[in-house]
């Protein structure tokens, strides 16, 4: 499996989950510079993620609203 069908079938609540984690980790400090690297990257596709369920989520309250009410 891909990375990219790995972060295809991560929910929201997962990817975020697991970038508070990254973020946490960078934060304390300690890691060598390619690991640093590392979660950076993957801090970024997660972000890539979560923007892409947030846009989704988004559209669908946006059509929402366009629909006539009956």
């Amino acid at each position: 499996m891909t990375e990219k069908t790995k972060n295809e079938q991560l929910s929201y609540e997962q990817a975020r989950a697991e970038l508070a984690s990254v973020v946490e980790r960078l934060e304390a400090g300690g890691t060598s510079l390619e690991e640093s690297l590392a979660l950076w990257e993957r801090g970024e596709q997660l972000a890539g993620v979560c923007q892409r369920w947030l846009d989704g989520a988004r559209a669908r309250i946006d059509a929402a609203r366009q629909r006539p009410e009956e």
